[in-house]
């Protein structure tokens, strides 16, 4: 996973923790904490089961990830978002290292690597997260980090923040799975 402090996040979608999201339906005004660690649980066990799937390695289109390209990406955002979350407990104001998904994806390669291994390594990164999600203490939940492009967060709004990607993506995996059946 490609990360530095070289080139501003260029994704903006912290509108999240204001209201839903008109695709999946994500409402990050209605997740508090305690929601964060059960709902990564629940997302790692519905990756897993649509890793499964026979359309896992088709692209519903040619700009369109696959089920196991997403699946890639959010093994890397767990692991991102572990990184940044224990800047935030460390650190004070972090700033994170910038990170571009798509080069990241490409880099990476994520259409030729070993899916069983993919979702091995997503299972792994998510249960660690919800596991540091769960482990903090109330007093923590205040700290802050900052992205580059000048989005900032406390861990509270980082974790809301964060659910709605993997929500997001499963979402984006079912629908892929209709336009290919």
């Amino acid at each position: 996973m490609n990360a530095d402090y070289s080139m501003a996040d260029s994704k903006d979608w912290t509108w999240v923790l204001e209201k839903p999201c008109p695709e999946c339906g994500f409402d990050g005004a209605g997740v508090t904490r305690f929601d964060i660690a059960p709902a990564l649980r629940a997302q790692v066990e519905e990756f897993a089961e649509l890793a499964k799937s026979p359309l896992a390695q088709r692209r519903p289109s040619p700009q369109v990830w696959s089920a196991h390209e997403y699946i890639c990406h959010v093994r890397d955002v767990y692991e991102l978002y572990s990184t940044r979350l224990g800047l935030m407990v460390h650190e004070d104001n972090p700033l994170y290292p910038n990170w571009d998904q798509d080069e990241t994806a490409a880099a990476d390669n994520y259409s030729t690597q070993d899916s069983a291994q993919a979702v091995v390594d997503l299972i792994a990164n998510g249960q660690k997260l919800a596991d540091e999600f769960e482990a903090l203490f109330d007093e923590q939940w205040a700290r802050v980090g900052r992205r580059s492009d000048g989005a900032s967060f406390t861990i509270d709004t980082f974790g809301r923040y964060l659910a709605h990607d993997p929500h997001h993506h499963l979402w984006d995996i079912r629908q892929g799975f209709v336009r290919l059946s």
